[in-house]
Order: C-alpha cells, then sequence, then structure tokens
C-alpha cells in the first residue's frame, strides 16, 4: 500500500506525516515533491499542514497552484483517498477538493492546543473504522482554521460534516470551539466521500509516546480500506 505525502516549501508536518504513514502504520510511504506533474503508483494521498509558502498571500492559496495539485486534483477525481490535514485542509479548499473556506480565527491569534472532536458523518476510507460519536483529543496548530461555508445545513444534510469541536462531555458549546467555526466543524469530506480535510493533527496523536494516539484511528481505517479494496488509483 504506497502513500504519496505531498511535500511543499515552508510545510513543517510532513515529516510527522510521513513517520506515522510508514513507521507506525506500516505502509510504503514517500514524499513527492510539489513541483512533480505525476504521482505514480498511488493508493492514497496525503495533503500535510505546515505552513506551505509561508502562508503568505492567503494560507494555502500558493501551494494551490503548484504543479502537483492537478495530479492529486485527478487522483481525488478517479476516487482516490486523500487527507488534507491542517494547511492541507486549507490548500484542498483553494484547489475545490473540498467546499467552503478556512479563515482568520475569530480570536485573531494563532491558536495552539489539544481541542476535543466528536465523530460524524458518513462512511469514509478515514472514518468507516471509527464509531459515529466517537470522542476524539487531538492539537490544533492555526491561525486560519475558521471554516464558513455558505449553505452549511446542506453539508450537515449530506453527512459531509466528519468532525465537530466539542468539549470533554461531548457538548457543542462556543467554548469548546478554538477558532469560531461555523456550526464548530472541525472537518469535512467531499461528494464522495474520498477526500476528508480537518484542521486538528492527527499524525501528532497517533502514538501514546505524543500523549495519546486518537489520531491513528485515521490511519488504520485507511489499512482497513486499502486492505479491502487492494485498488490502485494513478
Amino acid at each position: 500500500m504506497n502513500v504519496a505525502v505531498i511535500r511543499f516549501p515552508g510545510s513543517n508536518c510532513d515529516d510527522d506525516a510521513l513517520h506515522v504513514a510508514h513507521r507506525v502504520i506500516g505502509f510504503a510511504a514517500r514524499f513527492v515533491w510539489h513541483k512533480e506533474a505525476e504521482l505514480g503508483a498511488t493508493d492514497a494521498v496525503l495533503l500535510p499542514g505546515g505552513f506551505s509558502y509561508g502562508d503568505y498571500l492567503r494560507a494555502g492559496a500558493m501551494a494551490a497552484q503548484s504543479p502537483v495539485m492537478a495530479a492529486v486534483k485527478r487522483f481525488a477525481d478517479a476516487g482516490g483517498p486523500v487527507l488534507a490535514i491542517c494547511n492541507g485542509f486549507q490548500i484542498a479548499c483553494e484547489t475545490k477538493l473540498l467546499e467552503g473556506a478556512l479563515t482568520r480565527n475569530a480570536s485573531l491569534h494563532f491558536e495552539c492546543r489539544d481541542v476535543n472532536l466528536v465523530v460524524e458523518g458518513k462512511p469514509t476510507p478515514w472514518t468507516r473504522n471509527i464509531p459515529a460519536g466517537r470522542l476524539l483529543r487531538m492539537p490544533i496548530a492555526h491561525a486560519e482554521g475558521r471554516f464558513v461555508h455558505p449553505d452549511l445545513a446542506t453539508l450537515e444534510k449530506e453527512g459531509r460534516v466528519m468532525f465537530r469541536y466539542v468539549d470533554a462531555g461531548g457538548g457543542q458549546t462556543d467554548a469548546a470551539n478554538p477558532n469560531g467555526s461555523m456550526g464548530n466543524v472541525a472537518g469535512i469530506c467531499n461528494a464522495a466521500g474520498n477526500v476528508v480535510g480537518l484542521m486538528p493533527h492527527p499524525e501528532r496523536a497517533s502514538e501514546p509516546v505524543l500523549g495519546g494516539d486518537d489520531g491513528r484511528m485515521l490511519f488504520d481505517s485507511l489499512k482497513a480500506h486499502l486492505e479491502g479494496s487492494q485498488r490502485r488509483v494513478g
């Protein structure tokens, strides 16, 4: 099972993503440089977090123009699983792989802390093994993570809201929302369900030594999906 981790100038979470995919889960993971025009033989793609291009202009806007994103879009359009984390989520929205936009945090401050999430929405390759209603704890680290969408009700109706910020008891409160996202949304998927984006960092919560391994559930779900399908795209 071959996982491509896209590497952009300025990113600082690509090594973390590769570590989890390769050393923790056991995928044959490799970096794909942003100037590459093709992904090669690939079973899944990770768009990692980490301030590509220094977040100049608008977070994710410059990375969205990288040649590799055309290949990622072809891969996603063919049904390939894509996980977009933090800056990767911003890039996915900029390239229209996902709907909506990530704007400045309501606090106008960089927010870096652990948050609680509840899992919901339709099954995806990244959440298929996580029970709906399961509470997860992961870290965030962003200044532009406030999710906005012109028709959030439709996303909710279609089961495309995958994660929401909640308190430790599962309550969807304003205090539990670290960035002011509409509806406490922390992550969504596309209409087909193969592309998932979220602002929290599952790769930073995939080993007990890091203080928790809830994030590993997303990568274990992908492994189960790929083992079940044995399907390669690209």
